[in-house]
This record gives structure tokens, C-alpha cells and sequence, in this order.
């Protein structure tokens, strides 16, 4: 009989083991399987068991939380969502998170380290606590003033501090109502579909997530590649240039749009936009001036964050004069985002020190006390100090007396670049209207804001389209809300 007895509680004993090493196996090698599985509700439930952390613009939230009385319990709100969606993104209990909502998800959710007392253990666990707020630099007058004033056209706006690098607006043109989406049922599904279906594509970030060819703001970098490397020493000294010229190796003819061109002087190619002055400058500066100067300046970087991810500049790194002629003005394979172009006006107006953009000013816990600030670091040194003189004294001619009046605001110090941008197959396409400026308050000590826009579908003529008369208006509104008029 003892013999018996020890061997059943030998076999329940295997028993246990067995059970315990399943239950080991599903909790910890299959967990994340299981996880995964679209028939898992739990951690949905969990997520939204409790109200969101909010994103705030201004000091005041511009999302919320709405109790569904549902399994899902709380979704998501927007306040005009719209105009903060380039900045915010969505978060949808059906179909995730993006930007801000999805590069600040632990945060919001409450699931960051730092908002528990043992952030170990919390990061470890996942266990949720009460969530904390992202507080953006977005300038809201700065944010209404360019949703204003791109109005209905298809475009982008980028708008950043140039001595600290905070972003001060994003738009994009069409935008989308995030809320719209933020549930789980048919409506949210219908909608969702209707956005991502749309031939304007409301839903495409073209602040921070579309490129484009640059046309002749990227005029700016070649013309400080020429002054920092001394090619050129004197902005009224002649630039030994024909009009038309030939780009190497080829028989085709680069042209003007502008007047007085052949030898032109720096100060007036950049005042009226010499395309044949800068396709030869940058083919005298080499392409290894150039690309050092524009990736000093953020393109070929692929891993820039603001938190939400920033999609990557071009400027090719193998190619032969004729294509490095095209590139130096903008086009052939050269593509910036909006962002990225605000980043070299900025560059210019801070004696050519770029600042790390950044959109998140700081973080809060539940109780509003600060977990995280974000401190103003410095990207690269761009160009020389004097390049950065000589180069903010081009700009301004340009709004005084070339291509930018458009963008003059009195009693400020304004400097700009236009650019009228070809693109599509045999330039067949609609031209991207740009323009990228600077403005700084009579008797200030810094420029209070750097600003690209970049219009895609302007209404006008072809032959009339122009970054001075499209985009240039636009920057303007935008300079004059960051300059407090």
C-alpha cells in the first residue's frame, strides 16, 4: 500500500511539473504569440480601461478622452483636429497610433518607466499607470496663421525658432480630422477608408513625411558651399558665367528665366534666381564640398526624429558634373521635405549653426510635475559665421529688391529664397511653388522664426507659377503671426 502511495504522488507529482512547465511555456515563450493573436481582447481592454494622456499646444490640450461606455472604453478627441493633425497624428483603437501619438504611445498610455515609482519593474511589466502630457512647442497663432494662409491649396508649411530649433508650426494640405477614426465600429472603418482612398491624400504628412524637389532654394546651399570653400569672395565680384551654359559632357543648354545672368555677380543671381550661375558653382565646388555642405545641413540622414520620424533629404552622392550642375540648383535627383528646408533658413539666420529641431517641449506625470525637457542642442555648424553674414544679406536682397518682395513685413527684417520647382515626366507636372525665409523684429537680438512652404498645386498659370508669388504670401503670414503682428 505505501508502495502504491508513493507511486501516485511520484505520477502527480510529474503531473505538476508538467502543468507548471506548460504554464511556464504559454506565460513566457508564447506570451508574445498569444499577444499578438487577433482573438486576444485583453490588452485592448486594458489599454483603453482608462482616459488617455493629453498633447498639448499653448499650454492647453488639444486631445481627450471619451468614456464609450463600451468593452473599449475610452477613445480618443480631438480639438480642432484638423489643423493640429500634422502635428498630434491619431490614435485609433482600430488601427494604431501615428506621429506624436504614436512617438510618445508609453507616455500617453501610461505605460512609461518614468511615471511609476518602480519604473523597472513598470517597463518590464507593461502595467499601466495614470498617464502623462506631451507639451509641443507649437505656437498656435503661428499654426492658424499658416493653416490660414496655405488655406485649401496642397502644400506644407514648417516653421521652427532658429536659435533653439523648436518647431513653432507643421501644416499639411488637405488635412483629416483624427477623431473621425479614433473608435473601433463601421464609422470609424468607412472613414478610414474614405482618407486613405482620397486622391489628395489627406492623410500623407507632407511637413515632415513628403519630399520634393527643391528647385532654387536649394541655391542657398550651393552658395554657401561657394563662399565657405572660397570660390567665391566678393558678392559683387563677376562670376565668370555664360548664359546659356552647357552642362558638362553634354550638349544641352542650361537656361534662365531671369535677365542679366552671363557674369553676373553673386548678390544678383541669388536676387533674381541665375540658374546658370549656380549650376556652375556647384560644378567648381566639387561634389565633395557639396555634399558636405548639404549634409551638414540634414540631408542624407536618415534617422532624424523630432520625436515622430522625419522622412530623409536627398542630395546623391554619386554622380557626374552634368547631374551635379542640375543637382546644385535643386533638381535631378535633389528632394527635401518642408522641414528640411526650414532647417537651412534657420541655419542661415543663427550664424550658421543649425539647431536639432524638436517638437516636444516637456513631459508630465498624472500630478503636472515635469519628468522631461527637452534642451535646445546644437545639429552641426553649417557654414562660417561670415558665410552666414554674407549669406543673410543675400536672402535680404532677394525680399528687398529680387524674387521675394512678396514676403516683406515692414518694420522687420525679412530674408527669403524662392524656388519654382520642374518635376514629373518631362517636367510635365504642375510646378512646386517654394519659398524659405527668415524674420527678425526691428531691434531683437535673434530672428524669432525660419519658415518653408512649399505649394504643390498653385492656381495659376503655368507659366506664372513662382515661389515669389505663390509661397512667398504665405511665409509672410506665417512670419508676421511669430513676430506677434
Amino acid at each position: 500500500m505505501i508502495r502504491q502511495t508513493r507511486h501516485l504522488a511520484a505520477f502527480l507529482l510529474l503531473l505538476l511539473i508538467a502543468l507548471l512547465a506548460t504554464a511556464s511555456r504559454i506565460q513566457v515563450l508564447d506570451s508574445e504569440r498569444y499577444e499578438e493573436n487577433e482573438a486576444n481582447r485583453r490588452q485592448a481592454v486594458a489599454r483603453y480601461s482608462q482616459p488617455r494622456g493629453d498633447i498639448h499646444v499653448g499650454g492647453e490640450p488639444v486631445t481627450g478622452s471619451r468614456d464609450t461606455g463600451e468593452r473599449l472604453a475610452y477613445e480618443r478627441t480631438y480639438t480642432n483636429g484638423p489643423l493640429y493633425a500634422p502635428v498630434t497624428g491619431y490614435a485609433s483603437q482600430a488601427y494604431g497610433t501615428s506621429l506624436l501619438e504614436n512617438a510618445e504611445d508609453d507616455l500617453l498610455s501610461g505605460t512609461d518607466g518614468r511615471l511609476s515609482r518602480f519604473p523597472l519593474w513598470t517597463s518590464l511589466t507593461r502595467e499601466q499607470q495614470p498617464p502623462g502630457d506631451v507639451h509641443t512647442t507649437i505656437d498656435p497663432a503661428v499654426q492658424r496663421a499658416a493653416a490660414g494662409a496655405l488655406g485649401s491649396a496642397r502644400g506644407a508649411v514648417a516653421a521652427v525658432e532658429p536659435s533653439t530649433g523648436k518647431i513653432l508650426a507643421l501644416v499639411s494640405s488637405p488635412s483629416y480630422d483624427p477623431e473621425r477614426f479614433s473608435g473601433s465600429g463601421s464609422a470609424a472603418a468607412r472613414a478610414w477608408q474614405r482618407l486613405n482612398a482620397a486622391e489628395n491624400r489627406p492623410m500623407l504628412n507632407r511637413a515632415l513625411r513628403q519630399t520634393y524637389p527643391p528647385g532654387s532654394t536649394f541655391k542657398v546651399v550651393t552658395a554657401a558651399a561657394a563662399l565657405d570653400s572660397g570660390l567665391v569672395r566678393d558678392l559683387d565680384e563677376p562670376t565668370d558665367s555664360p548664359a546659356p551654359y552647357t552642362l558638362p559632357g553634354t550638349s544641352t543648354e542650361l537656361t534662365n528665366e531671369a535677365a542679366g545672368c552671363e557674369d553676373a555677380t553673386l548678390r544678383h543671381a541669388f536676387e533674381v534666381s541665375c540658374n546658370t550661375v549656380f549650376a556652375r558653382l556647384g560644378v567648381r565646388a566639387g561634389l565633395g564640398t557639396m555634399v558636405d555642405t548639404a549634409e551638414k545641413s540634414g540631408f542624407n540622414d536618415d534617422g532624424l526624429r523630432i520625436p515622430s520620424r522625419v522622412a530623409e533629404s536627398v542630395f546623391d552622392t554619386d554622380m557626374n558634373d552634368s547631374q551635379l550642375a542640375l543637382s546644385a540648383i535643386g533638381q535631378y535627383n535633389t528632394a527635401a521635405t518642408p522641414l528640411q528646408m526650414a532647417m537651412v533658413a534657420s541655419a542661415v539666420a543663427n550664424d550658421g549653426e543649425l539647431r536639432r529641431p524638436y517638437l516636444v517641449d516637456h513631459l508630465t506625470d498624472a500630478g503636472g510635475d515635469r519628468i522631461a525637457t527637452t534642451r535646445p542642442r546644437t545639429y552641426e555648424r553649417v557654414m562660417d559665421s561670415s558665410t552666414a553674414r554674407s549669406l543673410a544679406e543675400l536672402m535680404r536682397g532677394v525680399v528687398t529688391d529680387g524674387t521675394g518682395t512678396n514676403a516683406a513685413v515692414p518694420g522687420a527684417e525679412v530674408g527669403g529664397k524662392t524656388g519654382t520647382a520642374q518635376h514629373g515626366v518631362e517636367n510635365e507636372g504642375i510646378p512646386y511653388a517654394w519659398f524659405i525665409s527668415w524674420a527678425k523684429a526691428e531691434g531683437a537680438d535673434d530672428p524669432a522664426v525660419a519658415v518653408a512652404v512649399v505649394v504643390e498645386d498653385a492656381e495659376a498659370d503655368r507659366a506664372d507659377i513662382s515661389g515669389g508669388g505663390n509661397a512667398a504670401p504665405v511665409a509672410r503670414r506665417v512670419m508676421e503671426a511669430a513676430l506677434g503682428r
